[in-house]
């Protein structure tokens, strides 16, 4: 009866593993570079799949669709019986059609629902840890942090609320079947989430505002362009409109989501030099 992690380095995945293991439940955490802890396997290396899935009954998984026909061959081969799928609320969102993000998530959600297999799919919108990709770098050495849209709202998610999620599914059957869209307690501006980095850190950060081309260009040194892409859109939509906010994990969990003020004090020490 073993859970086995895909990602277990990941943001989430490390969460989701050590909630598993605080309700002792049996576990195999998975890396693309194995060690002591964690074995070999690669979504897209489908020889690996079937070691690392062997006596496995559930598995968290992350969304790679090159490799998920080879996954569910696996996965049934082995006797997995539930699947908890970290998919994005993109899915769901208007434009989903030609969102490269979407599309990519839908088809891995599509692929398990027609493997025979129980899932259940987690959700979750901005992610709060996307900070650190976009903030970290102005925030250590001083600088303003520039902002093409400094008012527009978000309703970042914690990896540890999305892990709670996650575990919950893995744990409790009742969640089969059940696709949960996991956004943040509160909608704040791209202003005030800095402002509560800067009150962890003990002091004021400096602002710069930008046009979007050059908000856009400063997005994709830190990421993927089809992700940068995916961020200005959120942003620009939170400069028109509020966006949605989420009960999902209390209603789960049975304790309140966490919000960023929280998650930037537990993350402080991440945007220091």
């Amino acid at each position: 009866m073993v859970t086995v992690v895909f990602g277990a380095r990941g943001n989430v995945g490390r969460q989701v593993a050590a909630g598993l293991a605080d309700l002792g439940v049996p576990t195999r955490l998975t890396s693309r570079t194995p060690d002591a802890t964690r074995v070999a396997a690669d979504l897209e290396v489908p020889g690996t799949l079937p070691g690392a899935l062997e006596g496995a009954t559930q598995v968290f998984l992350y969304a790679k669709p090159a490799g998920v026909d080879a996954f569910v061959a696996a996965a049934r081969a082995a006797g997995v019986r539930h699947v908890v799928l970290l998919s994005s609320a993109a899915v769901v969102q208007p434009g989903a059609d030609t969102n490269p993000i979407a599309r990519d998530h839908r088809a891995v959600e599509q692929a398990l629902e027609e493997s025979g297999l129980s899932w259940t799919f987690v959700r979750p919108g901005i992610f709060a840890t996307n900070t650190r990709w976009w903030w970290t770098r102005p925030i250590v050495a001083g600088e303003a942090v520039r902002l093409p849209y400094p008012e527009a709202l978000t309703a970042p998610v914690g990896e540890r609320d999305m892990a709670a999620v996650a575990v919950a599914a893995l744990t409790d059957r009742r969640h089969a079947g059940r696709a949960y869209t996991v956004y943040g307690p509160q909608a704040l501006s791209l202003r005030a989430q800095v402002g509560h980095l800067g009150a962890a850190l003990g002091r004021e950060i400096p602002i710069e505002t930008v046009t979007p081309e050059e908000g856009r260009a400063d997005l994709a040194a830190t990421m993927p362009a089809v992700a940068a892409d995916a961020v200005m859109g959120a942003w620009r939509a939170g400069a028109e409109a509020a966006p949605e906010t989420s009960t999902v994990v209390e209603e789960i969990t049975g304790r309140p989501g966490q919000t960023f003020a929280e998650w930037a004090r537990e993350h402080a020490d991440d945007f220091r030099a």
